[in-house]
């Protein structure tokens, strides 16, 4: 149980784990039936609901484009064009070819290759891609790689701040080592845990309007 140089409240993440899994049960989260898949999934879901990332991915399913190979060769407005439900689609499309070119250079788009290096050097990786930032890169990590690398976003950072754990603008990294120096070395720990947060963030900690009567973590303490 670590405590934070943002606030004062400590934080037992394996606690919380604990709460959020005997209410939610098996996350089973991150959608998605391959590794490319999910790493799209964690490009296209920037800004975005994930129901229309959904639509997306079914868009570039439906022509065949979800292969590194066809994604590589393709136009940038082409992918654009069938991403277009994720919304921002023209700056997606790019940084997707970004990242799509980083596997072509480093693994000859062999994605499997690619993630096949040591949690830090592949996050470097990605962190070094035009357009990925640390919680993109983290959700590659975690759910398409199977690294642990636990992923921070803004419902973890709402849910967090609204609990006294930190305070507003606290440091991405420093939250993550939060997390990763209290949980046991488990990788469905990471990947549920995170998920948690996002359905309670998504179901009860809403950013404009929280419902806290019947969250799981009402009584959280």
């Amino acid at each position: 149980m670590e405590k934070t140089e943002c606030a004062s409240r400590r934080l037992d993440p394996l606690e919380l784990y604990e709460v959020l899994s005997a209410w939610y049960g098996p996350s089973r989260w991150w959608p998605g039936e391959t590794p490319l898949e999910i790493m799209v999934g964690a490009v296209l879901t920037q800004n975005t609901a994930w129901k229309n990332v959904e639509k997306a991915i079914a868009c570039l399913k439906s022509e065949g484009m979800l292969d590194i190979e066809k994604l590589h060769v393709a136009e940038q407005n082409l992918v654009a064009s069938l991403i277009r439900s994720s919304g921002y689609f023209n700056i997606k499309a790019k940084r997707l070819k970004n990242l799509i070119s980083t596997v072509m250079e480093e693994a000859a788009g062999d994605l499997a290759e690619f993630f096949d290096q040591d949690a830090l050097s592949l996050r470097s990786s990605l962190l070094a891609v035009n357009g990925i930032g640390k919680e993109t890169a983290d959700s590659i990590c975690c759910y398409a790689a199977d690294k642990l690398i636990f992923v921070v976003d803004a419902y973890t950072t709402r849910i967090l701040a609204r609990h006294g754990v930190i305070e507003n603008g606290c440091e991405y990294d420093r939250i993550r080592s939060l997390f990763e120096s209290g949980l046991p070395r488990d990788l469905q720990v990471y990947k549920d845990l995170h998920a948690y947060l996002v359905f309670v963030g998504k179901d009860h900690c809403r950013k404009t309007r929280a419902l806290c009567e019947k969250c799981p973590l009402a009584r959280w303490s």
